[in-house]
């Protein structure tokens, strides 16, 4: 290359640097806009640091300048990955980083041509036919029992707990969430009640010990259910309940109860309707579920670091399409009930018993997995509390039901 390319390049290398830590500054500007009190710094590869605060409380660090250059070209995805790879660093409250970032809200924007097109790589990716569902269920749950054991409750609950009162222990909360659906069950004994997509049986055996039920839970990660009936055996209860290995599409069987807490996530937005028909299959004409899910109150995109990396196959649905597909199913919306508060209280809980135990995590796994899992557990919490993500219960009949009680205070009297 001659003299006047290499000016050339040397100003086109300036310009794009330039123009790169002015488009970080802008992002500063629009956090500081989104959120008055916001101190947030960003040190770029060179050393320079942009900040909306002499003393800021949160500081990303970009490695280097592809790093930043990715990130202002892909954002929520290029973060995570980097983040996972150690290529940025976040000095400070990781949480207080993921609020700041929220508050932007990127998806005010159009998508670009290469987002659009990693959502929909992600999509088919990991759609949830029954091949795929197998698959994507156990990249995430079957990482093995003994790391869910580091941060979940003795019961190995895997979904949003019920803080009645503030001082509960994560332990309380998950044993309050399974009365809490026990009472709008209205459960009695000798009743029998399908757990859809069961996890690690707490539900089940709960619902047993305490109301005398027969059921069957099923689920499609061999971990959970080699897991669930170890405890049923231990536990006595194999008479009562069993767990099955099974695709929800496949059980046969008529219940007077249904319930489903935590797995509606990964239906699927295209097989919603057939999980409903599923369902009103299952239950007894007249008979009461419940459907515990993660929501939103309006349709917006997905996160494709969590459909890539955490939860292939994942859809988050919003509240009124998820009713819409209830009625024309034929069930009777009896209540709704949003725990959005109590789910980002589970996360914090499930963060800090993570940290507890971060060195077994290190030694199970590795650093890159340390810093993914930190980062899903904390950006999941910030989404409760300052995003779009809700947690519903919603309980429904199928078909009318006019013996019900006209109130909800079996639901919310005082524990025993």
């Amino acid at each position: 290359m001659n003299a006047v390319g290499s000016a050339k390049l040397r100003r086109r290398t300036i310009y794009r640097r330039i123009s790169m830590k002015r488009s970080i500054k802008n992002l500063a500007e629009m956090i500081r806009r989104s959120d008055p009190g916001a101190s947030i710094a960003f040190e770029l590869w060179d050393g320079e640091t942009l900040s909306t605060d002499y003393a800021p409380n949160v500081t990303l660090r970009f490695e280097s300048e592809e790093i930043a250059k990715d990130f202002l070209a892909r954002k929520w995805l290029a973060f995570g990955e980097a983040y996972t790879a150690g290529e940025i660093e976040v000095s400070g409250d990781l949480r207080e980083a993921l609020r700041l970032g929220m508050a932007v809200n990127f998806d005010e924007a159009k998508p670009t041509l290469q987002e659009k097109l990693e959502l929909l790589h992600a999509y088919l990716k990991t759609r949830n036919t029954r091949h795929h569902a197998v698959k994507n269920i156990s990249y995430h749950y079957d990482r093995g029992d003994d790391l869910y054991a580091l941060y979940l409750d003795k019961t190995m609950a895997y979904s949003c707990a019920y803080f009645r009162n503030g001082g509960d222990s994560l332990d309380q909360a998950q044993l309050n969430k399974y009365e809490h659906t026990c009472r709008k069950l209205m459960l009695k004994p000798g009743e029998r009640l399908v757990d859809i997509g069961c996890g690690w049986g707490g539900m089940l055996i709960y619902a047993a010990q305490n109301y005398g039920i027969r059921g069957t839970g099923c689920t499609i990660s061999r971990n959970q259910y080699e897991y669930a009936n170890r405890r049923i055996k231990e536990l006595g209860l194999q008479q009562q309940i069993e767990v099955v290995l099974e695709d929800y599409r496949n059980i046969k069987e008529k219940f007077d109860k249904f319930v489903s807490i935590g797995m509606f996530e990964h239906v699927g937005k295209e097989f919603i309707p057939q999980f409903m028909q599923k369902s009103r299959r299952l239950l007894s004409d007249g008979g009461l579920g419940l459907l515990h899910t993660i929501g939103k109150d309006a349709e917006s995109p997905g996160d494709p670091w969590i459909l890539t990396y955490i939860f292939p196959g994942s859809y988050i649905p919003h509240l009124a399409e998820i009713v819409a597909c209830m009625g024309k199913t034929g069930f009777s919306i009896l209540d709704v009930e949003n725990l959005r508060m109590h789910y980002a209280l589970t996360l914090e809980k499930w963060a800090e018993n993570f940290e507890n135990n971060v060195d077994k995590v290190r030694q199970m796994y590795d650093e890159t997995f340390v810093r993914m899992w930190r980062l899903y557990l904390n950006a999941c919490s910030v989404g409760f509390k300052y995003g779009e993500t809700r947690v519903y219960q919603i309980l429904f009949s199928n078909g009318l039901n006019n013996e019900l009680p006209a109130t909800r205070d079996h639901c919310y009297k005082p524990y025993p």
